[in-house]
């Protein structure tokens, strides 16, 4: 067996209503005032409420700043790192999706150890120490609260990402119940979002190790086997904290063992088109697996034996089985289908497929070579 490292958060926490016990965690890290990134939406559900009482009676301030977008553009990063500095925070909390738990990553890197963002994009650039850092999701798909990778949208409209062990939280704080008026086409993308994660670190060329490949297992079954589940019931907490696992499971497997070109060609939508990353993962998703089955035929026929659609001795015949079940699973989510519906034109294929070629970190690791001509023909295909 081949050598590996594996990294990940050093403290998981996983409990409906955990998110009460968020004031002592932060006071058992040594935090005296907590700045706690959030969006208005969440703010607005009362979601955070629970939060808040737990530090106010762990003795613990807090600093709140709303003020966060999907695909953080780097200004917003810049801006919450100006604010927490001003608060005089110790502290730093993501409290909700993706987004807010990329820049809390990024606001306690730089308020402990001021760097300029163009400089720390890519992998291991960034330089600590940083500020003691909770993640809280409130969504079931990123995986970010036990990830190593901030990704922002640059100036120019590209999705650029900071990856180094620096930006693993101190804790990870998974509470089900905080994620139980999710609308369904948000619990849709990001289910989705986090079966890709699973999908791309098992089958990734770069870093597999066993542990990941277990987590990715593990992590497809549960995300499978609920996912319809939480679209039927939104308030069925178990089922949402299966997810939670789930998601979780996944966030760990790609944070050891990355992406591929899912998401390679998943950021330029989001980054010139602003659409959700759950949904951009979801849109080229079954033409980049239809794409690799000849390469990844062992690998997909796991997976879908893991997920009971690939039953089958024959590897060639389980693969296919896994590629209908995971096609016949998106077709059904509550959402756009292809481009097209996004409002996508058939004459933006070319500057997606340009751009997508720029994103080498991770179709270097994809189970198949891809070319320019490779990338637009799968534009097309999810056109």
């Amino acid at each position: 067996m081949s050598q590996f490292i594996f990294e990940t958060a050093p403290k998981i926490v996983c409990e409906q209503g955990g998110a009460k016990r968020l004031g002592e965690i932060a006071k058992g890290l040594g935090v005296h005032h907590l700045f706690l990134v959030t969006d208005e939406g969440l703010i607005k559900a009362k979601l955070i409420s629970g939060a808040l009482e737990s530090l106010a009676v762990a003795g613990v301030a807090v600093t709140v700043f709303s003020d966060v977008l999907a695909d953080p553009p780097e200004v917003r990063v810049q801006a919450a790192v100006e604010a927490a500095r001003s608060a005089g925070a110790d502290g730093v909390v993501g409290f909700g999706g993706g987004s807010s738990l990329d820049t809390a990553k990024l606001v306690a890197l730089l308020v402990r150890t001021p760097q300029v963002l163009p400089d720390i994009y890519g992998i291991g650039l960034a330089k600590g120490p940083r500020l003691p850092l909770i993640q809280v999701p409130t969504t079931a798909g990123t995986g970010s609260e036990v990830t190593p990778i901030s990704i922002l949208t640059t100036p120019t409209s590209e999705k650029k990402g900071v990856v180094s062990p620096l930006l693993y939280p101190d804790a990870a704080l998974l509470d089900s119940l905080l994620t139980l008026g999710l609308p369904a086409h948000v619990t849709a993308m990001t289910g989705i979002d986090a079966m890709v994660h699973a999908i791309e670190s098992y089958t990734t060329r770069t870093k597999q190790n066993p542990l990941s490949e277990a987590l990715a297992l593990k992590a497809i079954r549960l995300l499978y086997d609920n996912i319809r589940a939480v679209l039927a019931d939104g308030q069925d907490a178990n089922a949402r904290e299966a997810m939670l696992i789930g998601s979780l499971f996944a966030g760990m497997a790609f944070a050891n063992a990355p992406v591929a070109a899912v998401h390679a060609l998943a950021y330029p939508l989001g980054g010139h088109f602003h659409l959700p990353h759950g949904l951009t993962n979801s849109l080229v998703l079954v033409p980049v697996l239809e794409f690799n089955l000849s390469s990844a035929q062992s690998r997909y026929a796991d997976l879908g034996r893991a997920m009971q659609h690939g039953q089958s001795a024959d590897d060639a015949v389980a693969a296919k089985d896994f590629v209908a079940a995971m096609r016949k699973l998106v077709a059904e989510m509550p959402y756009a289908q292809n481009l097209r519906a996004t409002g996508i034109a058939e004459k933006d294929l070319p500057m997606l497929a340009t751009d997508a070629m720029k994103v080498q970190r991770l179709l270097i690791n994809n189970p198949r070579d891809v070319t320019y001509e490779d990338a637009l023909a799968l534009y097309q295909a999810a056109f």
